[in-house]
């Protein structure tokens, strides 16, 4: 039974077909078919009741009923032909996050179907993540897994960021920049790749308009001056067309002019360097016919009438795009002497051009909006498949997010295995990229390549149509030199994946070394052993303590990490000491010679270190200590007091008698003029022109003065640059490690000391 909602009591004005839709009366293809009707007005129907009663109270920012982005969503997904099922999930995408109703109360109301569909596009807000970043990853992994169960998972999606870019003004302004970049690295390129053109060019316009909110005016401005004069160009070349189309007994289906959006003729300006009068083709003619076949002639009969561009003609019915997208494109020159783009294609082709795989139920009719579902299976979706091979190993939410945005660039080069099989890689990719997409094997024992007959270096960048043969051996692997000039995300992980395996023991052995510079030797047998260590390797994602260590040596996770996961899992066991395997002491991050140094006491001083005042005293360079560490005095021989970082290796031999109780007085500091400290650092980097610049650019962007720099090289391994910088505490120092780590090319960055106590 449909429950009855008096649409009298609605406080919104509801569009023409939901009213029609909710009053029983739709002659609308959405219950044109007899077998369906019923249940498909009553899905819909409920899913409106639903979330209009949950949605009660419910505000925008706009200050209008939130219930309205839920119609104008729903609204978006019918006009692009959707199920009764994705329209349903157009109202229901929001209840989940925004009110207590959960997705199994979903489930049991609309079927498993809508379901699916509401989860794949629900957020992960409730859950609390350390960052921005590791959220906005992890509700990507989650899209892109929905989305190959259902392909229909991202339309939804992508109907309610249209909307809300569409409504964005009413939001913060630093609110409205981070959504359009968003919009535009993510959504925009999404959308491409599905083929939904029209929603690609208002989603990247939208961004634009707030990305760029001048240059944006400007164009708009521009265009809408040049209108008429474009238009009557446009008018005067599709009549000589038409009559020659007619005379060859070619039937135009329609011919009509096709105006750039606006971020397009942006970006044709920041690439070519040109002001807005010297862009010229602002406006594509379009021609449909019935046949391939009268495609190619319309082709001929274009070229006829008016000069063709060299280069400028791309066949994309014979090779067509990842997202199913034909045409053929043709630059010419129109008869007032300016550049002019012609695009030629069928209906049908015309109709996944703006629809994209929305046309897939859309136009389909034996199936009609119960088409059965695409997946990641569909050859279409290559790119989908790409995403989910590699997703999981990429642990750091940043790197996976670069990824993501590097995987969705859509000029694509199209290349041949030797077989005639057809391959789609990233522009200037290589051998190497290509090996590793026909699969992990083939990268992994590639010793050489073959592009068109005739042996290349590995480093080649392929072209289209270029036949490509990879050429491997039983005992090959993969070369650190490769991550010089692979371009795939894909390519880059899956060397690195094999350099971490292949090199395993030796990152334990780092990870350990890494542990006892920092805790100190005694005890971190048994620290690395306790059931505390055991769940900080749980909450890192690592199955192991050893599985831990490796990442550790190897950078996947820092050593700050694993101290904070570390010291929160002994502060909540600490009320439990009884139940511990480990005595307490033997897990504090200090040494035996340390466990029973009383605190220093606090007292009012400048100085930048309680426990010295008046006394002379320096920091060690063996350890180099930074405020915001613990730190312990020791009486020297006619050098007075050295300071160091509790746990250095050095105080393993000191007696008790020499060491002085002091602290880090962060009031003094406050106080007095902010001061800085040396500390030595050693990156672990691919060896390649100008990495050393790079890192020295990160550095000096974070106001870091380095005191020196020194490169070492050998033939085949990566570049160990050591670095000392001056740092004014120890959150300084991890934001630097966290900028650095952030170029492509560091493998691994950690901190050193010159022991020359």
């Amino acid at each position: 039974m449909i429950s009855t909602l008096s649409t009298s009591r609605i406080d919104i004005t509801l569009p023409e077909w939901l009213h029609t839709c909710l009053n029983g009366s739709s002659t609308e293809r959405i219950s044109a078919e007899d077998d369906r009707r019923q249940s498909d007005r009553a899905l819909i129907h409920g899913a409106f009741e639903f979330a209009y009663q949950l949605h009660q109270g419910q505000y925008r920012k706009s200050g209008e009923p939130y219930i309205c982005h839920p119609v104008a969503v729903a609204g978006i997904l019918r006009e692009l032909g959707g199920s009764a099922a994705m329209i349903a999930a157009g109202f229901l995408h929001d209840v989940v996050e925004d009110t207590e109703v959960t997705i199994e109360e979903i489930e049991q109301r609309f079927g498993k179907e809508v379901r699916l569909l509401v989860e794949g596009v629900t957020k992960l807000s409730k859950i609390n993540f350390k960052s921005k970043t590791e959220s906005q990853a992890e509700n990507f992994r989650r899209m892109f897994l929905a989305m190959a169960q259902d392909i229909r998972v991202i339309v939804v999606k992508l109907a309610d960021r249209l909307h809300n870019m569409r409504t964005l003004e009413h939001l913060p302004d630093e609110k409205r920049r981070r959504i359009a970049l968003e919009t535009r690295e993510i959504f925009a390129p999404l959308a491409n790749r599905l083929g939904i053109w029209h929603m690609k060019w208002e989603l990247e316009d939208l961004s634009f308009k707030y990305l760029e909110p001048e240059s944006y005016r400007q164009i708009q401005e521009y265009v809408a001056e040049k209108r008429a004069a474009r238009e009557e160009r446009l008018t005067k070349v599709a009549e000589v067309l038409r009559s020659r189309l007619m005379e060859a007994g070619i039937q135009c289906l329609d011919l009509s002019g096709r105006p750039k959006h606006l971020y397009s003729i942006y970006q044709k300006m920041q690439k070519q360097n040109k002001e807005f009068h010297e862009i010229y083709d602002l406006a594509a003619l379009r021609i449909i016919v019935n046949t391939n076949e009268e495609c190619y002639r319309a082709l001929a009969i274009v070229h006829d009438a008016c000069r063709p561009i060299p280069g400028r003609f791309k066949d994309y019915i014979g090779l067509p795009k990842p997202n199913r997208y034909q045409s053929l494109h043709t630059g010419v020159i129109g008869p007032w002497g300016r550049p002019l783009e012609v695009q030629i294609r069928t209906l049908e082709m015309h109709h996944v051009a703006e629809y994209g795989i929305a046309a897939h139920w859309k136009y389909k009719e034996t199936g009609g909006s119960h088409a059965t579902h695409l997946t990641a299976a569909d050859e279409k979706f290559a790119w989908l498949r790409q995403l989910l091979e590699w997703q999981n190993d990429l642990k750091d939410a940043q790197e996976y997010l670069e990824s993501v945005k590097d995987n969705l660039f859509e000029d694509d080069v199209y290349v041949f295995t030797p077989k005639g099989d057809l391959v789609s890689l990233s522009p200037s990719s290589t051998t190497i990229d290509f090996a590793y997409r026909i699969h992990t094997e083939v990268g992994n024992h590639c010793a050489g390549a073959k592009v068109n007959g005739r042996i290349v270096p590995l480093s080649t960048r392929l072209q289209n149509g270029d036949i490509v043969e990879i050429l491997t051996q039983k005992n090959g692997h993969p070369s650190l030199d490769w991550l010089n000039f692979v371009r795939t995300s894909a390519a880059k992980n899956r060397i690195k994946q094999w350099y971490k395996r292949s090199r395993r023991e030796e990152n334990v052995a780092r990870g350990r070394e890494l542990l006892e510079k920092e805790l100190g030797k005694p005890g971190v047998e048994n620290l690395i052993k306790s059931q505390p260590m055991q769940i900080v390797a749980e909450r890192c994602n690592y199955h192991s303590m050893e599985d831990l260590l490796a990442a550790l040596g190897y950078g996947e996770v820092t050593l700050n990490l694993v101290l904070n996961r570390w010291r929160e899992v002994v502060k909540a066991q600490q009320p439990v000491t009884t139940a511990s395997t480990v005595p307490t002491k033997e897990l504090l991050p200090t040494t035996k010679a340390l466990r029973d140094v009383p605190p220093a006491s606090s007292r009012s001083t400048d100085s930048p270190i309680v426990g010295v005042e008046g006394l002379v005293h320096h920091l060690a360079k063996c350890c180099t200590p930074i405020p915001g560490e613990s730190i312990i005095g020791v009486v020297t021989r006619g050098r007075g007091i050295s300071i160091h970082r509790q746990g250095c290796q050095n105080l393993e031999t000191v007696e008790y008698e020499r060491l002085v109780p002091v602290h880090w007085n962060s009031a003094g500091e406050v106080q007095s003029r902010p001061q800085t400290y040396p500390v030595n650092i050693q990156i672990e980097a691919l060896d390649r022109v100008g990495v050393l610049k790079d890192i020295l650019s990160r550095l000096s962007d974070q106001g870091i003065n380095v005191r020196h720099a020194q490169v070492k090289t050998a033939n085949g391994q990566p570049a160990l640059i050591d670095l000392g910088i001056e740092i004014r505490d120890r959150p300084q120092l991890e934001q630097v490690f966290t900028q650095v780590k952030k170029l492509s090319d560091i493998l691994n960055i950690r901190r050193v000391g010159q022991i020359d106590e």
